[in-house]
């Protein structure tokens, strides 16, 4: 890669790809690249230097990124074989390669600590990076979500031997790492239009935790289906909230605040708080902080400061809006589990209040596969806002719209909306605490939503 001067991204909005157009202008290349959508994220990559382009053509090719010899092309999984940017490079003889691949590769001479599973991974991997960045360790970090402390998703040091990562199931993209330390926060089910079956699904985690280093270690969470396969030498160890070899202990919850102690296989260290504090991040600092230790080189009293000072990743319980009557709250959620751990965190938060939770789909596929999950989930709510499917990157299934989440749900004041009307609907019927959750672009109208207060 340090013989290619210019970088050409095809996919080039995309937060895990947005990490990498950072990395390379760091190392003085020109990056340029192609998106669907004008984005705050891709305002700000241009900002930084990446030469964007949002014409689906080959035409708006920069002329300098037109030579084999000197370009490299990187892609995301989720880009469509048949896209003529990406067409035009493999039928010209150009290096193309997947986002993970190019991941692999700048981590393979480095001690990757890699954070997998279908939920938790951005807020446990984004964790970890800012307790070593806050330690005499430091890490280079490539983060799934644009952590609040730095306003950035990638981390640098010239010296820390240790490279943060979070390794997306997606494609089976993990595949292309190899961790010092291995990280496995949860295996439920997901992405299907991909693996097929749940067996198809726990088979590629398998898979994942053979390309363990021999020297290096496997992090799990206490009773995942996984049936793991680390190679003879990688010390496996477990942790959860309540038990495992690294798990919590005295919880005290008040004035806003959570606060715990760590039991770990050295002992017990005790008071850690939440920067974020949320149910969820109790179990999430424990897998950050866990990793860390394993690596030798911090203990528990090297992170006390880091974890009470971690803002978290945008979109993850983002707090948009608060007062004494109103809060609004912005969550990535997408699976079924991930969401209904949003609305009851939330409603741990503010007690015997009305909370209204606006929910945007994201993709038909999983739409299709978890329809009645959503709906259970979003039942748990005392008002619920059912926005169309994000599509993202797939054509539309027939019969899958949805209605199918909405026809199932059981609390009485729901209303299924297009996202045009979000905001309209909001107004008229009024909120206490609102939820505003998916993985698509419903975020967007969060300042809309604040005005109404």
């Amino acid at each position: 890669m340090n013989s290619k001067k210019y970088i050409y991204f095809v996919g080039a909005g995309g937060i895990g790809m947005a990490a990498l157009e950072r990395y390379f202008l760091s190392r003085g290349h020109r990056v340029a690249g192609y998106d669907r959508t004008r984005t705050d994220l891709t305002d700000a990559l241009v900002a930084e230097g990446v030469e964007l382009s949002f014409e689906e053509s080959e035409n708006a090719i920069p002329e300098d990124f037109r030579n084999p010899e000197s370009t490299l092309v990187v892609y995301t999984a989720a880009m469509s074989e048949s896209h003529p940017i990406l067409k035009y490079f493999r039928q010209n003889g150009f290096e193309v390669l997947k986002r993970a691949a190019v991941l692999g590769l700048i981590t393979r001479n480095s001690k990757g600590i890699c954070f997998s599973g279908t939920h938790g991974k951005t807020t446990t991997s984004s964790m970890a990076a800012h307790i070593l960045h806050n330690s005499s360790v430091g890490c280079n970090a490539f983060l799934g979500g644009i952590l609040r402390n730095y306003d950035s998703n990638l981390l640098l040091s010239e010296t820390s031997p240790y490279t943060v990562i979070e390794a997306d199931e997606f494609d089976r993209s993990f595949h292309h790492l190899t961790p010092y330390v291995a990280v496995v926060t949860s295996t439920d089910p997901d992405h299907l239009d991909i693996y097929g079956t749940e067996e198809a699904y726990l088979e590629s985690f398998a898979h994942f935790t053979e390309l363990i280093n021999p020297d290096g270690y496997l992090l799990l969470h206490e009773g995942l289906k996984l049936k793991p396969r680390p190679s003879e030498g990688v010390k496996v160890y477990t942790y959860s909230r309540d038990k495992g070899d690294f798990h919590a202990t005295n919880i005290r919850r008040g004035n806003g605040s959570i606060t715990f102690d760590l039991v770990t296989p050295n002992g017990v260290f005790n008071d850690f708080e939440l920067g974020v504090p949320v149910e969820i991040n109790i179990e999430n600092s424990i897998a950050a902080m866990a990793a860390c230790c394993l690596t030798g080189d911090l203990t528990p009293d090297d992170m006390y400061y880091a974890v009470r000072t971690f803002m978290g990743p945008k979109r993850r319980f983002e707090i948009a809006y608060k007062d004494e009557n109103h809060a609004i709250i912005d969550d990535y959620a997408h699976h079924p589990d991930e969401l209904k751990a949003s609305i009851s965190s939330v409603k741990a938060l503010w007690e015997n209040r009305r909370l209204t939770v606006a929910f945007q789909p994201h993709l038909y596929s999983r739409t299709r596969d978890f329809a009645g999950d959503f709906a259970e989930a979003l039942s748990l709510a005392d008002e619920v806002v059912l926005l169309d499917i994000y599509p993202a990157r797939e054509e539309p299934i027939p019969g899958v719209t949805s209605q199918i989440i909405f026809d199932n749900i059981t609390c009485e004041n729901k209303v299924l909306i297009t996202k045009a009307e979000l905001v309209e609907t909001l107004k008229k019927q009024g909120f206490d605490v609102l939820l505003t959750v998916g993985a698509g672009d419903i975020y967007t109208f969060i300042p809309e939503i604040c005005k109404l207060i």
